[in-house]
């Protein structure tokens, strides 16, 4: 699988990334042997980028992805974990874990903390979790209402840690552009994971936030490119932003899947080649929970893709006509 630069980093990454929180039990369980099973594919299927954060599962997530990346070597895979959130144990916790969406023991709480003490706590707690002894990546995970303490001591923080050898890269983890705006402007940066915010029904991304990575030399990486459910299967009832989807997002998407198909495209490769149309992004990141997920998403990534498509979704109006986008075949 072709591998690009991370910004002005030097880190690379896989184009496909494993988003790794359905292997710490989102919404349901997942069993140690099919989350073993996914990675191996993951790997055979030529991934070797994997993004993870203690808030999955409760460091589940961590755990399992440890256990299987511990087994390769180190030279061949990125890892990217998450700080902001700091796990306390709860000796006296109860029930699940569901009303965070984790299928699993309440055996944590989780504990907003962008101090420069909690950020380092979170990475060694990471690292201890995985077993590893560096990470590449390390991402400041949904700073909304801590962009002050973020910006203060968090980052300056991991620049340290940076400094130290601990982490390759710096990067900051949203579903909002103001924020990223504002940490590229002000700070050293290398990259930015941008979820929902570029895909085929939500092209914000690119109002400011693609133009000025691509200025800086900051690495994207997009998530949420089928918007939590819509791109992959639109129908009534279908997700947007893990939320019921509108009427009129969900007749947009049935239009989507119809001039792809009469290109004989699914909707779904479409969906996972767009990103790349912009010359900032260096992935895209996808959540999987088995094997045949992960199969499905390297297919659709190569999935070929004549250009007579994009221009068709233009002249339809689906797609702006100064949206950039892919022009090689698959």
């Amino acid at each position: 699988m072709r591998q690009n630069r991370l910004g002005n980093s030097t880190v690379r990454v896989s184009e496909l990334a494993l988003g790794a929180a359905g292997i710490g039990n989102l919404f349901t369980p997942v069993s140690d042997v099919q989350a073993e099973q996914t990675l191996a594919t993951a790997w055979a299927c030529g991934i070797r980028y994997f993004d993870t954060a203690p808030h999955y599962g409760l460091g589940l997530s961590e755990r399992r992805l440890g256990d299987a990346l511990r087994r390769m070597p180190r030279h061949e895979y990125v890892l990217s974990t998450k700080v902001g959130r700091i796990l306390d144990p709860a000796p006296d916790g109860i029930g699940n874990d569901l009303a965070n969406g984790f299928a699993v023991p309440a055996t944590h709480r989780r504990r907003w903390d962008f101090s420069a003490k909690g950020v380092r706590q979170s990475i060694e707690d990471s690292l201890n979790r995985l077993g590893l002894d560096r990470i590449d990546i390390a991402y400041l995970h949904d700073p909304d209402d801590h962009a002050e303490q973020a910006l203060d001591e968090a980052y300056p923080e991991l620049e340290r840690m940076r400094g130290e050898g601990i982490l390759g890269a710096i990067g900051v983890g949203m579903n909002q552009t103001e924020l990223l705006v504002r940490f590229i402007r002000d700070t050293d940066i290398d990259a930015v994971l941008l979820a929902g915010r570029y895909s085929l029904l939500d092209q914000r991304g690119l109002d400011e936030l693609l133009p000025l990575a691509l200025q800086q030399d900051v690495g994207v990486v997009i998530g949420g490119v089928f918007n939590s459910g819509l791109l992959a299967d639109p129908r009534p009832g279908a997700t947007f932003d893990y939320a019921p989807a509108p009427s009129d997002l969900v007749a947009r998407a049935l239009d989507l899947k119809t001039v792809c198909e009469s290109h004989g495209v699914p909707l779904r490769a479409a969906a996972l080649r767009f990103p790349f149309g912009h010359p900032a992004v260096s992935g895209v990141l996808v959540g999987v929970r088995n094997s045949p997920e992960i199969e499905d998403a390297v297919a659709m990534l190569h999935f070929p893709i004549p250009v007579a498509l994009w221009a068709e979704l233009k002249e339809r109006g689906l797609l702006a006509a100064d949206v950039p986008t892919p022009q090689e075949q698959g």
